[in-house]
């Protein structure tokens, strides 16, 4: 059984090597060194079937250390998902399923994108949380409906990131006890033995955090392995990281064990004394048909997913409400006229309207919509009370404090989201999305629609300094793709930005909320509606205009303030709310015009941010009153006014560039 074991890992190493090698870039040493791992967890412990890559209650497997895409897409291809031999000798190639780096979305049994180290333990997180809160909530006595593991490969590098520190410290107090990560202890990295750098005892370092851990597991041994893993899956409350000893390129005779193994191809020559070294005496691309008999989950995957189904069968017979409720939030489907709560709460909010901070106007949003979203499911990273993340009737199954970790609870949320279940929203200050801001990317890349709340959106910040104060943030968010950027200014616009933010299913938002309060703008029942369409005329003339002026967020009210002081010298502005640039930009041409209209050349822009985002609305003959420079501490109004963000200067800079016009 050993040796044929051994054959059954070897394949791997073999795919690995000539598909990188093909590929003329990629890692072969870590496929090559996890190869008897990976055999063990894949053919004798993970639950799944590659004919639905997507059946819900089927283990999740996540590939932290994504560098060794060859290693999954190997096991794609042998356990007989729709990954064929064609799409691996197309590794790293356009278009195909086999990327350099596994991306969600692009081939079936990727469940999320690594690449970024450490991210996937941290998304691994979200994924068993995920799961053990929905067992809680619709397991019963007598179905287990909710019943699978989350694994999770991951290296030294993932180990060494800061993130996976954040991730595994929380899983720890969390005791996410189907939670299961397989250390690829081989020492290596790219610059070489890692001792130089990385010296400390993970082992103790994850006791530290609440883990089990199972040490010192020979990574080459299928018994030793079969063992640990036969171990960790016996839950005893807590996660479990299981140490395994491997060398990195395993079988390579002049490079297994060495950096060189890592992130280069390791040449024809070689390729051939390896297999050789390894008894393996096909040619080529060349698995034998027996070795694909023995590595096939298709029929063993149809049988467990078939054992499942009776269970949700039963389950459905009991208790069909909550049986159709898993499945409409397993599936992602919002519930029928889910939007109606918040759409009713926006009409109310224009009819009778209160000048709030917009990080309040947003804590009455999700109060007004979580009722009819019961997957709804919010966070902060220890900012719960400025955020304004936590409603009065939330539970503590709906709201969750993360601690200071806003990388980690952002990669968590998208595991999360991932998962399926729930829609998840983090908070934390706008500032500080700079340190989840790889996360942030990863859920526009995965097309995972997340909600990112950020609040305290400019200078006005106030004495807290420019540390604390934003700039560039907003443009970092409005130039990523994928990713829509609101940045309401009054109750009105919140609630807009958020039903458009739980109504994506493609799209993560990102939604900007005030630490001050602003003016709730009047609205006629056209312009409301206009809200939703990302950019509109909040305040006209008239004939044509004169100017107009272009704002969001706290400065809608100085573009207004500034339309009426010059409509007293009978100069015509229109002023135009943008709360959201990329809905804007998505609208005809047709409504773009009548909002935009190119023969009215004087435009000003106006936020408390930088400006180039502005540049492509206002045209070589506007101007952007923004802010190019940091902020500085002292109170908000005295900071936005010592940087030019007052009425008074857009009054002047429209004067301006009604003068250059003429």
């Amino acid at each position: 059984m050993s040796s044929s074991r051994t054959v059954l890992a070897n394949a791997i190493r073999v795919l690995s090597m000539e598909a990188v090698q093909a590929a003329n870039s990629g890692h072969p040493g870590a496929p090559m060194g996890l190869a008897d791992v990976a055999e063990v967890l894949w053919r004798d412990f993970l639950s799944h079937n590659p004919a639905d890559a997507n059946w819900l209650n089927r283990d999740r497997f996540v590939l932290s250390n994504g560098h060794g895409s060859m290693l999954l897409y190997s096991l794609l291809h042998l356990t007989g998902y729709d990954v064929s031999l064609r799409d691996l000798q197309d590794f790293r190639q356009l278009h195909s399923k086999t990327a350099g780096h596994p991306e969600y979305g692009e081939c079936p049994g990727v469940e999320t994108t690594t690449g970024p180290l450490g991210q996937g333990i941290a998304t691994a997180v979200g994924m068993a949380l995920a799961e053990k809160k929905l067992a809680v909530e619709f397991n019963t006595p007598e179905f287990n409906l909710v019943d699978h593991r989350t694994w999770v490969i991951v290296g030294d590098g993932c180990l060494m990131e800061g993130i996976s520190h954040e991730a595994a410290s929380l899983a720890g107090t969390l005791a996410l006890d189907k939670l299961i990560c397989i250390y690829d202890d081989n020492g290596i990295s790219i610059d070489g033995e890692v001792d130089a750098w990385f010296s400390e005892d993970v082992p103790a370092r994850f006791e530290a955090y609440g883990w089990r851990v199972i040490r010192n597991v020979d990574g080459h041994d299928a018994e030793e392995i079969g063992k640990a893993l036969t171990n960790a899956a016996k839950s005893d409350g807590r996660p479990t990281l299981v140490c395994c000893k491997t060398t990195i390129g395993f079988g390579s005779p002049n490079k297994q064990g060495t950096a060189s193994a890592h992130g280069s191809v390791l040449g024809r020559e070689e390729i051939e004394l390896t297999k050789a070294g390894l008894g393996w005496t096909h040619e080529g691309w060349d698995i034998p048909e027996e070795v694909y008999q023995a590595w096939n989950q298709q029929e063993v995957g149809a049988q467990r997913q078939l054992q499942w189904q009776q269970v949700l069968d039963g389950y459905s017979a009991a208790h069909p409400q909550q049986a159709a409720e898993f499945v409409r939030r397993m599936t992602g489907e919002l519930p029928q006229n889910w939007s109606e709560a918040i759409q009713a709460f926006a009409e109310k909010e224009q009819q009778s309207p209160a000048n709030l901070e917009t990080r309040r106007s947003s804590q009455a949003c999700i109060a007004a919509v979580a009722a009819g979203v019961p997957e709804l499911f919010g966070g902060s990273a220890d900012l719960t009370g400025s955020n304004n993340t936590r409603w009065a009737e939330a539970s503590d199954d709906q709201h969750m404090s993360y601690g200071v970790r806003e990388f980690g609870m952002t990669a968590i949320s998208n595991g999360l989201q991932l998962h399926g279940g729930y829609r998840p929203f983090t908070g934390t200050f706008l500032i500080f999305m700079e340190y989840a801001r790889n996360a942030v990317r990863l859920a526009a890349l995965m097309k995972a629609p997340n909600i990112f709340v950020y609040t305290h959106d400019s200078v006005a910040v106030g004495e807290d300094g420019p540390t604390h104060q934003p700039v560039e943030q907003i443009t970092n968010l409005r130039t990523t793709p994928n990713l829509n950027t609101w940045r309401p200014c009054d109750t009105v616009e919140s609630a807009i930005a958020w039903q458009s933010a739980i109504a994506s299913r493609e799209t993560p938002s990102a939604l900007i909320f005030t630490r001050q309060k602003t003016v709730a703008q009047a609205r006629d029942k056209d312009t409301f509606n206009n809200v939703k369409r990302g950019g509109y005329i909040l305040r006209d003339t008239d004939g044509q205009p004169d100017a107009i002026v272009i704002a969001t967020g706290s400065e809608v009210e100085l573009a207004v303030a500034a339309a009426e002081s010059l409509a007293s010298a009978n100069v015509q502005v229109r002023v135009v709310s943008m709360p959201c640039v990329e809905v804007f930009s998505e609208q005809s041409a047709q409504y773009k015009e009548s909002v935009l209209p190119n023969n009215v050349r004087a435009r000003v822009a106006v936020e408390a941010g930088h400006p180039d985002i502005w540049h492509r609305f206002v045209g070589l003959d506007g101007v952007v009153v923004g802010i190019s420079s940091f902020g500085m501490s002292a109170p908000g109004a005295q900071a936005l006014a010592e940087l030019g963000i007052t009425t008074e200067n857009v009054v002047q800079q429209v004067q301006s560039v009604i003068a250059a016009a003429s």
